[in-house]
């Protein structure tokens, strides 16, 4: 009887360790995408079909789009000044395979989205999503994360008020730009909005010039609206500054400010 009991909590016992592997291994959901099939899937996150129905309790190999499914791959959560070749590069994945596990062709990438990485073994036991939290709103947010409040349409703002005032400089500028703005809207100087910020006149004066010449009205490109999503989840090569001219502008008050950094032909001062 003794021997019986132990076998039971030995099984038991097994039976629980299995459970808990399986919830850990099994960390990332993955969103069924038109043509997906499980042999697809597994091949893409080396695993196998059968391991998959097991793993979600699926009665059959029938999968349809948008159901979410269960897959062993790391979750990875964007940083500031990372692309998707980056981050392909540095954990030995293929571009294309990255792209295909979180469904994403295009190259925007937003600080604090979550990635799936295929082939990766997850090393925790997070549960994660490759859903962009943020884009999932379509009014305001105050954005996880992010150091200020802001609504969608002012992420298009300031990543076009990033174009005017710093395409073709380095990415660090086009953050340090839209830290200047963040760095406004966070100091009880300025308005306290993005846009409030941007559209501000004072004096009679635009405080932004490509709000007066039109030139903010520009599309946003890729690498504006990522650096903008960086400036709003914290990140500022300006180093606290409130201005910014480039090093060919001769005005004397401005040039008077501290300045803070100096990045490219841009530099930034309080």
């Amino acid at each position: 009887m003794n021997i019986l009991k132990k076998a039971g909590v030995f099984i038991a016992s097994i039976m629980l360790s299995l459970t808990l592997f399986s919830s850990y291994a099994y960390a990332a959901d993955y969103t069924i995408v038109p043509n997906d099939s499980l042999y697809q899937i597994g091949l893409l996150f080396k695993t196998s079909a059968n391991a998959l129905k097991s793993d979600n309790k699926l009665s059959s190999n029938m999968i349809f789009p948008g159901q979410k499914i269960k897959v062993p791959a790391e979750v990875y959560t964007i940083k500031s000044g990372d692309t998707l070749f980056l981050i392909a590069s540095k954990h030995s994945i293929s571009l294309a395979d990255l792209r295909k596990a979180n469904n994403k062709w295009d190259n925007l990438i937003i600080p604090g989205q979550k990635l799936l990485l295929p082939g990766i073994k997850p090393t925790g036991s997070q549960t994660g999503s490759s859903q962009n939290p943020s884009a999932s709103s379509s009014g305001s947010s105050t954005g996880s994360g992010t150091v200020i409040s802001y609504k969608n349409s002012e992420v298009d703002l300031l990543a076009r008020l990033i174009t005017a005032e710093a395409i073709g400089e380095p990415y660090d500028a086009m953050v340090a730009v839209g830290a200047v703005v963040v760095n406004r809207v966070k100091s009880p100087d300025w308005p306290n909005s993005i846009s409030a910020v941007i559209n501000h006149v004072s004096a009679g004066h635009y405080q932004f010039s490509p709000v007066q010449n039109g030139f903010i009205n520009k599309p946003a490109s890729d690498a504006t609206i990522r650096a903008a999503w960086a400036a709003l989840y914290g990140a500022d090569p300006s180093r606290g500054a409130m201005f910014y001219y480039d090093n060919s502008s001769t005005n004397q008050w401005i040039r008077s400010k501290p300045v803070t950094a100096r990045i490219g032909n841009m530099i930034f001062a309080k």
